[in-house]
């Protein structure tokens, strides 16, 4: 299903080694998995890639998890990746489709055009057969520009505007249990349920054996969900992961993203000024 969103893993190996070539090892994991993204990069990585870390690529300053990055954060942090201007961008993760998603957002947030999202991500490659390399990166620092475009970020007040004006849809990409309030959430200290007048689509419903479903199928599941594509939506989730996949799957089956909700439910249901729904939506 190759698009603009994406690279095919065959696009990507005859690509390896141009240096305008930004590859990145987005991986990042729930932390009761036991697992970490370093580490494992450290252990195999496609070859010339980067890792880039969405916990300490962010914003710190405001106690939620891995806020957007500050330009001048972002700045210093590509720079030293040795990921510049002028360059094109492919971002994989080691579970096919996750945190490659929020980073393939967080590129387009700061004025990346071209960065696509590898088809597969690295069990793909690994189950091709191709080339791994191991131990750390040492790229060569290049300059980066950011240029925001607020747009892609969707704030809490401007949450709160939509999900009271209805100019758009609000979707939240989090399981159904957790959405409904019968499940506790993960992060503690946040209250269960949703955000009044919210509509969900759990993330796991938008993929198939680590790849995002075809255009046709995530029409159905969009449908299924109560999700009109003919009208705009912002997407949420936990802290602003799966509803970058959400946000992906949205415009490969031809809908408008007016944004993501970059403090999700870590910001909204930590919150004693944010109602909370319960149920289903």
């Amino acid at each position: 299903m190759p698009t603009r969103n994406f690279c095919t893993t065959s696009e990507l190996a005859a690509e390896l080694g141009d240096k305008d070539l930004g590859l990145i090892d987005a991986s990042w994991h729930l932390p009761p998995t036991g697992r970490i993204g370093k580490m494992e990069f450290l252990q195999g990585h496609i070859p010339g890639s980067v890792f880039f870390d969405i916990d300490t690529i962010a914003d710190l300053s405001t106690g939620l998890p891995h806020m957007l990055p500050t330009p001048e954060g972002l700045e210093k942090a590509m720079e030293a990746l040795g990921l510049g201007d002028g360059m094109r961008f492919v971002v994989y993760d080691a579970l096919g489709l996750f945190a490659a998603a929020r980073v393939w957002w967080m590129l387009r947030a700061y004025g990346v055009e071209d960065v696509r999202i590898l088809e597969g991500g690295l069990p793909k490659w690994i189950h091709e057969g191709r080339p791994l390399e191991t131990g750390d990166a040492h790229p060569t620092p290049r300059k980066f520009t950011p240029r925001l475009d607020p747009r892609i970020v969707a704030s809490l007040d401007r949450v709160r505007e939509v999900l009271a004006s209805g100019s758009a849809q609000v979707v939240d990409a989090r399981p159904a249990d957790r959405f409904r309030g019968d499940a506790p959430e993960p992060r503690p200290g946040l209250k269960s349920g949703h955000m009044p007048g919210a509509l969900n689509l759990p993330f796991s419903e938008i993929i198939e054996h680590g790849r995002l479903k075809s255009s046709e199928a995530l029409k159905t599941v969009f449908a299924e969900h109560k999700v009109d594509l003919e009208k705009p939506v912002v997407t949420t989730c936990g802290s602003g992961v799966s509803a970058a996949i959400l946000a992906l799957a949205a415009e490969e089956a031809g809908g408008t993203v007016e944004g993501l909700y970059d403090g999700s439910w870590a910001e909204w249901g930590g919150r004693g000024d944010s109602p909370v729904a319960t149920g289903p939506a």
